[in-house]
């Protein structure tokens, strides 16, 4: 079994509150979760208006496919509109 862990830092630029951070971070949670099928949560910086750490991992029979799952994650959070990927952390093993 290989578990694959990535970690974001992500900015909310336009998130004026709490309640913006959580709006944005809930849809982009959810649409991570239903397009790459990983656990994801918000695991850090959760008094932060415009600074979130997101936690995904992911669980697979082979290491290069649990990497090259997290890396199109990573692309995918580098697309969003809403949110700028400041910086990320892969394992696999």
């Amino acid at each position: 079994m290989i578990v694959g862990r990535l970690e974001l830092t992500i900015n909310i630029p336009g998130a004026q509150s709490l309640k913006d951070k959580r709006r944005v971070v809930k849809s982009v949670v959810s649409r991570i979760r239903n397009r790459y099928n990983v656990a994801v949560a918000e695991i850090g910086d959760n008094d932060k208006w415009q600074i979130c750490r997101l936690g995904a991992a992911v669980v697979s029979n082979r290491s290069d496919h649990a990497h090259s799952q997290l890396s199109a994650l990573v692309r995918a959070i580098e697309s969003e509109r809403e949110i700028i990927l400041i910086d990320y952390n892969v394992e696999v093993g």
